[in-house]
C-alpha cells in the first residue's frame, strides 16, 4: 500500500512539473512571438500623413475682370444665342432700362461675370447711374428695352452690318441700332486693346459696356479737346487715345469723378 501511494505521488508530481515546463515554454514562445511583432512594428516605416491640401479661395470679381481670355481674333462662333437667366433688380430710382444679356454659344467665356460686370457697371454712379438719373435692370424673360449680346467677332460684324456698321476693320464693338441688339464684341472683351495695355482689362472693359450702351442711350461720338486730360467715355478708345495731335488718357467712365 505504501509503495503504490509513494508511486501515485510520484507520478502526481511528475506531471505538475511537465505542465509547469509547457506552460513556461508557451509564455515564452508568446513572449517571443511578442517581441518579434514588436520589432518588426519598429522596423515598418510608418506612412507619411498626407499634406493637407492648401485651401483655394475663388477670386474676387475685380481678380476675374482683370485677367485676360483666350479668344481668336477672326473667331465665328454658332450664331445661336443663349440668354443668361436670373434676374437682376435695378437698385436705383431714376428712369429705369430692361436689358437682357445674351452670349453666343460656343464663346467659352464665362457668362456670369459678363452679366454681373455689366449690372455692376451700369449702375455705378460714375456711370449713366450718376446721380440717381437711371437705373438698369437685368432681366431674361419678358420684353427687354434693349439686348447686350457677347459675340465673336464675325457674328458682331453680321450684327453691326444689319445697321450699316462696319466692325471687321478695327475688330471693335457696336450699338446695331436698327435691331435691338448692343453688340459686345467677345474678343475685345476677352483680350482687351492696346490702348488700354494688358494691365487694365478691368478698366478696358467697363468702359467698352458704357460706350456701347451709351450709344443706346443716345450718345454719339466725343473726342478730347484737352491734351493728357481722361479721354470722354463717348471716344473710340479701343481705336486711339489720340486725335488730331490730341492725347488723352484712358478712362471707362461718364462721370470719372463719381
Amino acid at each position: 500500500m505504501t509503495t503504490v501511494l509513494a508511486v501515485v505521488v510520484a507520478g502526481q508530481v511528475a506531471e505538475d512539473s511537465g505542465d509547469r515546463a509547457a506552460e513556461a515554454r508557451a509564455a515564452e514562445v508568446e513572449r517571443q512571438g511578442l517581441d518579434g511583432e514588436a520589432s518588426r512594428s519598429d522596423a515598418r516605416p510608418t506612412p507619411e500623413q498626407a499634406a493637407p491640401k492648401p485651401e483655394v479661395k475663388p477670386l474676387s470679381y475685380a481678380a476675374r475682370m482683370a485677367q485676360p481670355y483666350p479668344l481668336a481674333a477672326d473667331l465665328k462662333a454658332s450664331g445661336e444665342f443663349e440668354a443668361v437667366p436670373g434676374l437682376a433688380k435695378a437698385p436705383g430710382k431714376g428712369q429705369k432700362h430692361r436689358y437682357r444679356i445674351d452670349v453666343e454659344k460656343g464663346l467659352g467665356l464665362d457668362a456670369g461675370l459678363f452679366a454681373e460686370a455689366v449690372q455692376k457697371t451700369l449702375n455705378d454712379d460714375r456711370s449713366w447711374a450718376h446721380n440717381g438719373a437711371m437705373t438698369f435692370e437685368r432681366i431674361s424673360s419678358g420684353q427687354p428695352d434693349f439686348v447686350i449680346t457677347l459675340a465673336s467677332p464675325g457674328t458682331t460684324g453680321d450684327w453691326c452690318a444689319k445697321s450699316g456698321l462696319d466692325t471687321t476693320i478695327d475688330n471693335v464693338s457696336c450699338d446695331s441700332a436698327s435691331t435691338d441688339r448692343v453688340m459686345i464684341n467677345a474678343y475685345r472683351w476677352a483680350q482687351g486693346a492696346a490702348t488700354f495695355g494688358p494691365d487694365k482689362l478691368l478698366p478696358y472693359r467697363q468702359m467698352l459696356i458704357n460706350h456701347e450702351v451709351g450709344h443706346r442711350l443716345g450718345y454719339n461720338h466725343v473726342s478730347c479737346r484737352t491734351p493728357g486730360a481722361l479721354a470722354p467715355v463717348m471716344q473710340q478708345q479701343t481705336k486711339t487715345l489720340e486725335l488730331e495731335g490730341i492725347k488723352c488718357k484712358p478712362n471707362p467712365w461718364v462721370h470719372p469723378k463719381g
